[in-house]
């Protein structure tokens, strides 16, 4: 058994070892790199980038996301509402995301939901598509609104130090802050109204509406354009019944 010793023997046969290693590892890695699931099951998933940056996820109602701006999660506690879909930038900030759920409660009063927004770059969103029951009130609309250009942290830190004030002084300061930060104002309406109506609403750059095109709920068509105090200014309505 001399030849075991011989250091020979020990340099090509540890050499060996490390290559039939290095096979089996870069194998086992191209394998993993390419799997086929039939089913999975999973509470939460996470799509990342190379780098770690988490770009989707797709969550049950109890581990939704928070929110995330530049790779950083806030929490967001009333995020555990409902089942869905968080998009993020390359960033790692949020910049979107499709919600649902429905469910019936013990009084037998039905609320169903279901959400799909965009954001403006690390603001909020600015197009959204939402449908909906409760109760006996049952909407479906599309909205687009104008957001302000300055960056989402700015309302976060707001609503750190808003939080910490007296809850009848929140609102005031609340106003105060968006008195400087444009803020969700509401461009666009197309959708169906709880009281059965369908619509579009064009608002102007302050928000005002300006302009309605609308079914009413009686069946009866009108078209109306506002000034920007709200005064109906000029109006076409259907003269039958």
């Amino acid at each position: 058994m001399k030849i075991l010793s011989n250091p020979r023997f020990l340099v090509v046969y540890s050499g060996a070892l490390t290559v039939v290693f290095a096979i089996v590892v870069l194998c086992s890695a191209a394998k993993l790199r390419n799997q086929t699931f039939g089913i999975i099951t999973a509470r939460r998933i996470d799509i990342v980038e190379p780098d770690g940056t988490t770009r989707l996820t797709i969550s049950n109602r109890a581990d939704f996301p928070g929110a995330w701006n530049r790779k950083r999660e806030y929490p967001r506690p009333d995020r555990r509402e409902a089942a869905g879909m968080l998009f993020m930038s390359e960033e790692g900030t949020e910049q979107g995301g499709f919600i649902w759920g429905a469910s019936q409660l013990p009084d037998r009063t039905i609320e169903n939901h279901s959400h799909l927004s965009f954001d403006q770059y690390e603001e909020n969103q600015i197009f959204a598509i939402d449908a909906g029951q409760e109760g006996k009130e049952k909407f479906a609309r599309i909205t687009m609104a104008d957001q302000g250009d300055f960056p989402i942290e700015e309302k976060r830190h707001a609503n750190e130090e808003i939080d910490k004030l007296p809850a009848n002084q929140q609102d005031a300061a609340w106003d105060k802050f968006f008195a400087t930060h444009r803020h969700d104002l509401k461009r666009l309406a197309l959708g169906r109204s709880p009281d059965g109506s369908v619509g579009l609403e064009l608002r102007d750059q302050a928000g005002k509406p300006r302009m309605l095109l609308a079914v009413q709920p009686n069946g009866k068509p009108i078209l109306q354009f506002l000034d920007d105090n709200g005064k109906v200014v000029r109006e076409f309505a259907s003269a039958g019944k």
